[in-house]
């Protein structure tokens, strides 16, 4: 999820120097992400203190950077802030796991397409939009295939449930986006559909979402690079 969507918008955009900076910042901002929440999680003040300040004073002058040469990019920042704050009010109740915590992240993270499509100068923000949606429709079906394999494992609801979002996906790429993208959600369609009847480990299973997020993206710069 964090270098998706960023690369989406490199791709539908111009490569820029300022992506390597964006993607700095954007790194940093993760880094720090985990240690706050665990923070907020668990108020741990002396378990986290160091890495929370450690990343948060290389952040501050990378932001300030790049603020000062885009100052534009802050509107688009704002629509982190509710969605942050969904992640930790389920950090404080110790509820991380749940299914509207992973979406809320998602779509954060996600978000980034923006960003990173601006930063390229890309103006046709219809583009920016399927790429947006694109991004979301194939994380959240990963967070719920992955469940099907670990936590609702047992749970053949939850599976069918998998089964019918990504085949909703394949649908709705059919309908609403270039031919090419039916590909990759037919691909994740069978993924839903096969590996969790299989024994399958978590470890393999997120060795082999590095091969899907490629396909993913090779989909995107086919169909929109």
């Amino acid at each position: 999820m964090l270098i998706v969507p960023f690369m989406f918008g490199v791709i539908a955009s111009t490569p820029s120097p300022l992506h390597i900076l964006l993607f700095a910042c954007w790194l940093l901002i993760y880094l720090l992400m985990f240690p706050l929440l665990q923070w907020i999680r668990t108020r741990k003040t002396n378990l986290y203190r160091n890495p929370i300040l450690f990343y948060g004073v290389l952040l501050i002058p990378v932001a300030i950077w790049l603020v000062i040469l885009r100052p534009d990019l802050i509107l688009i920042a704002l629509m982190f802030i509710p969605l942050f704050i969904v992640n930790a009010y389920y950090a404080k109740t110790k509820n991380e796991r749940a299914l509207f915590n992973d979406i809320a992240a998602i779509v954060q993270f996600s978000l980034m397409v923006f960003i990173s499509f601006n930063i390229g100068g890309g103006n046709n923000y219809s583009v920016a939009m399927e790429l947006f949606f694109i991004s979301v429709l194939y994380f959240v079906g990963t967070a719920f295939y992955v469940k099907t394999i670990i936590r609702e494992k047992k749970n053949k609801s939850f599976y069918y449930f998998s089964i019918g979002y990504h085949a909703i996906s394949v649908l709705l790429s059919a309908w609403l986006l270039p031919w090419l993208m039916v590909v990759p959600a037919s691909i994740l369609l069978i993924r839903a559909v096969w590996l969790p009847r299989t024994k399958i480990s978590v470890k393999q299973s997120g060795i082999m979402e590095i091969v899907y997020s490629i396909i993913v993206l090779m989909s995107v710069w086919v169909t929109y690079g």
